[in-house]
């Protein structure tokens, strides 16, 4: 058996392209079943003998479940093997998907979506931070890049597909997933070298939560995510009414999810290059300038009106899937030592702020705001997270991922 040092020279040399490709088929199925299901709850409300409502539950129990799960069982497993967690975590999400494809009743499907979300709650944070410390610094961005494009490419490609073959059945998307999670597990368990880091007791594994400065970078993640949330849940009601809706509209959101993993992409070359605080800064003042700018072009009659609103929407996804890489390699760099953690508490605040999101675009469109002024609320909300990131001060984090 190799030692620590052995292996931790190995991560110096990288994992290589074929772990690295295999890992984002993990987040690509990930990805599928994170969104799948919320196009598909009146087949799955009929089938499971439920309303549309409690269908719905069944993604609002995933999704709380992995905000709350993530960083503990990230801290509870940081002494663990990586790569063993990683086979873990994704066999747990696996099952947990296989049970709700096969459920018989309602409660045996929502008992299989907290099972599934105990698995991808971990599974996410642990291959993040498998890719930064397998990885040589100076190709982490791109490296992370590729991860996260597995889950935005879910969400252009899988997604789609998916909602197409569930027209027939809603159970089949979810055995898209067990597949594809399964030949994940298999390439996992041939391609992706173990890990083994110096074991850390559990009081410091935490040690990043008594961090002031950390924790307040947390809020950038959720500022970014409850912007993007408060009008990209509401797109249909934004841009629908100027494309016209149907086959183009669709059309659009696909062109969306493209220009995200474009934003991923280049942002992940970017981070590799400059600062994450200074690449990060430049994406909240792209999504500040669209969103100001979007509000005024809204206001076009016509066909400028819908150039302005496909504009401004394709903006929001070049910034918003770029925002994925720089914010990971900042939050890792304040604490190396932690970066399970750290990512399982960079994905609750993304959660947070997609539930924030939705609810503070709804709450305005109750009281009468009409949907084009969802824009400027969302400039107000990127104001806001911006100051907070020049608060929290401009320590680069490329600087400490080399030191």
């Amino acid at each position: 058996m190799r030692d620590v040092e052995g292996e931790r020279a190995d991560g110096a040399r990288g994992a290589g392209i074929g772990a690295l490709v295999w890992l984002a088929v993990a987040t690509f199925s990930m990805g599928i079943d994170g969104y799948v299901l919320a196009g598909l709850l009146s087949q799955i409300a009929d089938d499971l003998s439920v309303g549309p409502a409690a269908a719905g539950q069944l993604m609002a129990v995933f999704a709380l479940t992995s905000a709350l799960a993530g960083p503990v069982l990230s801290a509870l497993t940081g002494g663990w093997e990586r790569k063993a967690t990683i086979v873990g975590a994704l066999g747990v999400f696996v099952i947990g998907n296989l049970v709700v494809a096969l459920a018989p009743t309602y409660a045996v499907a929502m008992t299989g979506r907290v099972v599934s979300a105990l698995g991808g709650a971990l599974l996410n944070a642990v291959i993040s931070a498998y890719v930064v410390a397998k990885t040589p610094p100076e190709r982490r961005g791109r490296a992370l890049s590729l991860i996260l494009g597995g889950w935005l490419t879910a969400t252009a490609l899988g997604v789609p597909l998916g909602l197409l073959l569930g027209q027939s059945d809603w159970r089949i998307p979810l055995f898209l997933v067990v597949a594809v999670g399964s030949a994940a597990l298999v390439g996992i368990l041939l391609r992706v070298p173990r890990l083994r880091l110096p074991p850390r007791s559990l009081r410091e594994t935490l040690q990043p939560l008594r961090e002031p400065r950390l924790l307040a970078a947390l809020v950038v993640p959720v500022g970014i995510m409850c912007a993007s949330y408060l009008c990209f849940t509401y797109a249909t009601l934004i841009v629908g009414p100027r494309v016209g809706g149907g086959l183009v509209m669709v059309l659009v959101m696909f062109c969306y999810g493209l220009l995200s993993l474009v934003g991923n992409v280049l942002t992940g070359r970017l981070t590799d290059r400059r600062p994450p605080v200074q690449v990060v800064t430049g994406i909240l003042g792209l999504l500040i300038a669209s969103a100001l700018l979007g509000s005024l072009g809204l206001l076009l009659p016509g066909a400028l009106g819908t150039v302005a609103a496909i504009v401004w929407f394709f903006a929001c996804a070049v910034g918003n899937g770029g925002s994925g890489v720089p914010l990971q390699a900042r939050l890792s760099a304040m604490a190396p030592d932690s970066a399970a953690l750290v990512f399982a508490l960079n994905g609750s605040a993304m959660a947070l702020g997609s539930a924030l999101g939705s609810g503070l675009g709804g709450a305005a469109l109750e009281i009468g705001v009409a949907p084009d002024r969802l824009l400027l609320i969302s400039a107000v909300v990127l104001a806001a997270t911006m100051l907070v990131h020049l608060a929290v001060g401009p320590r680069s984090a490329a600087s400490a991922l080399r030191a």
